[in-house]
């Protein structure tokens, strides 16, 4: 089981399983997290209830400051992330990067063999966070169109890019990007 992380200060940064009653702090959180898309409130409480064992948050002096959803894809040896918040306060830390850590290293997402999430082209934010993931797990990362702009999204929202990263079956490799 993934250890606790310890943050530079006196306070210790914990990531653990969402409770459903982190729904509403979670749903907070990612309305300050913008330009996140913002889902509706029963939706995070969802997430944290029925999806926590592949979802995390993390709680840095009791507040939570960071958050990751997902869930492995049916049929599928691949773990997909719906969407990363970290909090303004918990920025610089890492904390994107040790949550993904975390999930990966979790016995619920240990079939995984690819992480997979969308971007849009022009997010820098978690292009770098995704690129910083794979090459501290010494994973591939490739990516594709994948839900188009007109397509999928009657011209609404931008083109989404599929990103898939390998996740090297070496345990060692991954207890070094923790």
């Amino acid at each position: 089981m993934p250890k606790d992380m310890t943050s530079s200060d006196t306070e210790t940064l914990v990531l653990r399983k969402p409770e459903s009653t982190d729904g509403s702090a979670i749903w907070e959180l990612v309305r300050d997290c913008k330009p996140l898309d913002e889902n509706s409130m029963y939706c995070n409480l969802i997430q944290a209830d029925h999806f926590r064992d592949t979802c995390v948050v993390a709680e840095l002096g009791g507040d939570i400051v960071g958050w990751i959803s997902g869930h492995m894809i049916p049929g599928e040896d691949a773990f997909f992330v719906w969407q990363v918040a970290v909090s303004p306060k918990a920025r610089g830390m890492g904390l994107g990067r040790k949550m993904l850590t975390h999930l990966i290293e979790r016995d619920e997402c240990a079939d995984a063999e690819a992480l997979k999430t969308t971007i849009t082209e022009d997010n820098d934010a978690s292009w770098g966070l995704f690129r910083s993931f794979a090459k501290s797990i010494g994973g591939e990362l490739s990516d594709e169109e994948h839900f188009h702009t007109d397509e999928h999204f009657d011209g609404a929202h931008d083109t989404e890019h599929l990103v898939t990263i390998t996740i090297p079956s070496d345990d060692e490799e991954l207890a070094k990007a923790a």
